[in-house]
């Protein structure tokens, strides 16, 4: 997925001529914090809340205040990995998107991506996670994806962060079914480390039964 199929349907940009006001305005409008200033088709930069308070600027043209604009961007064809990043780096509220020519297109906020994102990785399908724990030089997606497709599942998402201070990582799966059992069990028997288990809370007492009876049935033989 690209910038280009992120874009707000709703953020108006600015014009030089628009007051900080103006500006203040719409960012209550829309719940963001900034706003592009566009000149044309040319991104002059982009303003905060921020910039218009420091520089007293409420009643005065934005434009008159290019130098103090802010000046991200992203490219219509760039991942939305790295508009991620640059939101997330640069503790953003929307970025402005350009065109292979430079010239702006659009806005991408945090709302937007959020949305999307959770498209990405699957939220909104039914199923359940497992997220696992083990040493980095012991990670193999294909034999997780083995043991998961061998209980008759199909991983739907995945992904990996890295422990910090350790050699360890965590792998979240995201699992197109809801009970989980025969796959944790399955994951235990190749000794696996189950960090969590998120799936439906009766299934999960269940699981939790079934091992206390073969518990007590291995300590009355």
């Amino acid at each position: 997925m690209i910038a280009q199929n992120l874009l707000s349907e709703v953020i108006p940009s600015l014009r030089l001529t628009d007051s900080g006001q103006k500006a203040l305005n719409w960012m209550e409008i829309f719940r963001i914090s900034h706003l592009p200033v566009v000149d044309e088709k040319r991104l002059a930069g982009l303003i905060s809340d921020k910039i218009i308070y420091d520089l007293n600027i409420i009643d005065k043209p934005v434009g008159d205040y290019t130098d103090h604009l802010l000046s991200p961007h992203i490219h219509i064809n760039q991942h939305i990995y790295e508009v991620f990043s640059t939101i997330s780096v640069l503790k953003l509220s929307a970025v402005p998107v350009l065109d292979l020519h430079h010239q702006y297109v659009g806005m991408i906020t945090v709302f937007d991506l959020a949305q999307k994102f959770a498209d990405l990785v699957a939220v909104r399908e039914p199923g359940g996670v497992i997220v696992l724990e083990l040493n980095a030089i012991d990670y193999s997606l294909s034999q997780i994806a083995q043991i998961v497709e061998g209980n008759e599942a199909k991983i739907l998402s995945f992904y990996v962060s890295p422990e910090a201070g350790t050699s360890q990582i965590s792998v979240t799966l995201k699992i197109n079914v809801i009970d989980l059992s025969a796959i944790i069990q399955t994951f235990v028997r190749y000794d696996y480390n189950i960090k969590a288990v998120y799936m439906d809370d009766s299934i999960i007492q269940n699981l939790y039964d079934d091992r206390f009876d073969q518990l007590m049935k291995f300590m009355n033989v």
